[in-house]
């Protein structure tokens, strides 16, 4: 039986039965190993969810110095979701009424028709990270041609955002982040009406928020969040047929993946300063891993929980509804490296157990 922590839980063929335990346990848990606080109750995963002293990034490292000094360090601080306060708020707000418009009906139909095309060009492990990303580009306003283009600069970028990430990942992530930013830019300059970019754009104005740079970037993040967090939705899907469910009722159907086989199994938050959580004081600096998975809070709670939920859905119920009338073959899977996420990758080799 393969070793499980809570770190390597995720690339697990079934951690679920060990997040349960580390729930029922009730109180913060200390990992002397990993140099982490463990939060994994529903109860405490709010709380710290919640807590106004605990922050998305270390106040001292804002970037991680991987990354830090690089273009792609540059689109991550700029990220909506990597900060707290007023550089958090704002735009956040701006984000949630651009993606609480037409985005999520109009990306199930677009993700239907591009995951169908991909069915026919690709293996299951390619096209369940590119459909979704590819979707969120053509509703941005990106042309079908610079799909595969953005599509693959995208999951370049993503690749840096890992502590495991190689020097050569993380050198190709700073150049692909340049030709996101750029073709993003261009895309602003001359968008359709009507298009998510140009919405985006307009709440931006309308609300007050004129830092170009930062709203390019967050645009690119979007994509980001699509490529790795929606095709970890799609792969779980795929996995959860393998195991028997059935995708009939596609909504359904990702509804109890996000239920039960998450893609987001996990999150940080770093205290700012001295606080106490569920009656266990937390000392400033120090890190508390919040067990997604366990509490059944895959797109987060409180002032971070996901903005782009309902678009998400709607993404992976798109690729699911594609596989209609479509007898997929057995699949085998393992799961990426990762220390956060679920993302199966498939190869056409028989059924796996």
């Amino acid at each position: 039986m393969q070793e499980i922590d809570v770190l390597s839980a995720v690339r697990h063929p079934d951690p679920y039965p060990f997040y349960a335990a580390l729930a029922a346990r009730g109180a913060l848990l200390r990992d002397e190993r990993l140099g982490l606080w463990i939060a994994a109750s529903p109860q405490l995963v709010e709380e710290v969810l919640l807590h106004p002293a605990l922050r998305v990034r270390p106040p001292a490292e804002p970037v991680p110095s991987a990354i830090a000094g690089g273009s792609a360090g540059q689109v991550f601080a700029a990220l909506v979701r990597m900060n707290d306060g007023e550089r958090h708020a704002a735009p956040k707000a701006v984000l949630q009424r651009a993606l609480a418009g037409g985005a999520p009906a109009a990306a199930r139909q677009c993700a239907r028709d591009i995951a169908a095309r991909l069915l026919r060009e690709r293996s299951p492990g390619a096209w369940t990270f590119e459909a979704p990303v590819s979707a969120v580009a053509s509703l941005l306003g990106f042309s079908d041609a610079q799909l595969p283009a953005v599509a693959r600069w995208t999951g370049e970028f993503v690749a840096c955002l890992s502590p495991l990430s190689s020097p050569e990942q993380i050198s190709a992530a700073h150049a692909a982040s340049l030709r996101l930013l750029a073709a993003m830019r261009e895309l602003l300059q001359d968008t359709a009406p009507g298009s998510l970019a140009a919405t985006v754009a307009g709440e931006a104005r309308a609300a007050g928020w004129r830092q170009d740079h930062a709203i390019i970037a967050n645009l690119v993040g979007l994509m980001s969040q699509t490529y790795e967090a929606t095709a970890g939705m799609v792969g779980n899907c795929l996995v959860a047929m393998q195991r028997g469910a059935q995708a009939g009722d596609p909504e359904a159907l990702v509804a109890h993946v996000m239920r039960d086989d998450p893609p987001v199994q996990n999150t940080r938050r770093f205290a700012a300063a001295d606080c106490v959580v569920g009656g266990t004081p937390v000392a400033a600096g120090q890190a508390i891993l919040v067990v997604l998975a366990a509490a059944q809070r895959g797109f987060g709670h409180g002032a971070h929980a996901c903005p782009g939920q309902a678009l998400a859905q709607q993404l992976a119920a798109g690729c699911i509804e594609a596989l209609d009338g479509i007898a997929l073959p057995p699949l085998e899977w393992t799961y990426r490296a990762s220390l956060n996420a679920r993302i199966p990758e498939f190869n056409e080799k028989g059924a796996r157990a």
